[in-house]
Order: C-alpha cells, then structure tokens, then sequence
C-alpha cells in the first residue's frame, strides 16, 4: 500500500479552487479527496469543511456514499453558529431528495421528514443569518416547493418513518 504525500501549506488557495471545480464537474470524489488532503495540512480551514460537506452530501445514494454521520459531525467544526444550522439543513435537504429516489412506499413520507427537519434548520440559521444573507430563505423555499410538487405528507400515525439524524 502507498502512503500519501503530503500537501504543502503554501498550495491549500489553488487546491480549494480545484475541489471546487471538481465538484462542479459532478466529481465529489475528487473533490472530498482534496478537502482532505487540505484538512490533513490545515484542519481548521473553514473552506476546505464545507467543500467537504457539500461534497459529502454530492455523494448521498451512490455506492459507498460517505456517512451522513460524518458530514452532520463536519457542521460542528465550523465556526460559524448560521452556517453550522445552514449546512445541517442542506444535509437534511439532501437527504430528503434521495430518499425520493427510492423506490420504496414510504420514501414520500421519509422525504417529507428530512425536508421538515431542513427546514427548521434553515430556520434557525435565519434568525442568525448576515446582513443581507438569504441563503436559508431560499433552501426553505425550496423545500416548501419540493413538498409541493413531489405531493409529499407526513406519514400516517401508525407508520412513522425511520430515517437518518
């Protein structure tokens, strides 16, 4: 087995600029590996979590999709309290739009918890949002629109779904 080779400090600017590409290439993998080289030099750098939140989340219900768990215990690293509400809303929302991807009866309902579960993420990050910031209106808009059109509803009493968090 080969041991990896260490990042140099001096290189994490171009090498945030390259996780970002990747994963706007629809390549999270990539991606998630650069954060991580990154976080392995630097394991504070605010920019590198969230690129590897986000890429985290890129991969939800591929084959051997990094953990949630993970990507929810990330949240905890950043320092700012909006964006560790805001990045557990878009992990909640993630997993809402791959739980409709299953073919299972329950999926709606399941779907519809994790969109409600964002959206009281999204919530609070907008009591606490910037001046100016309306990221966490538009992601519960978004949410709102998603259980509107996809005619999703909470699951009957008796069959509460199971999910993740």
């Amino acid at each position: 087995m080969h041991a990896l080779k260490p990042l140099s400090s001096n290189s994490i600017p171009k090498a945030l600029v390259r996780a970002k590409h990747y994963r706007l290439l629809n390549e999270p993998w990539q991606a998630e590996s650069i954060c991580r080289d990154i976080l392995s030099v630097d394991s504070n750098n605010q920019k590198a979590i969230l690129y590897l939140i986000l890429a985290i989340t890129d991969q939800f219900g591929s084959k051997n999709s990094p953990s949630y768990h993970e990507a929810l215990r990330l949240c905890g690293d950043l320092q700012s309290p909006y964006e560790q509400y805001y990045y557990r809303g878009i992990i909640n929302e993630r997993l809402g739009k791959n739980a409709l991807k299953k073919i299972t009866p329950r999926a709606k309902y399941i779907a519809f918890e994790y969109y409600n579960k964002a959206m009281a993420r999204f919530e609070e990050a907008e009591k606490i949002k910037p001046e100016g910031n309306e990221d966490s209106v538009l992601r519960w808009n978004a949410c709102v629109r998603a259980i509107d059109e996809f005619s999703l509803e909470a699951a009957p009493r008796d069959e509460t779904p199971t999910f993740l968090e």
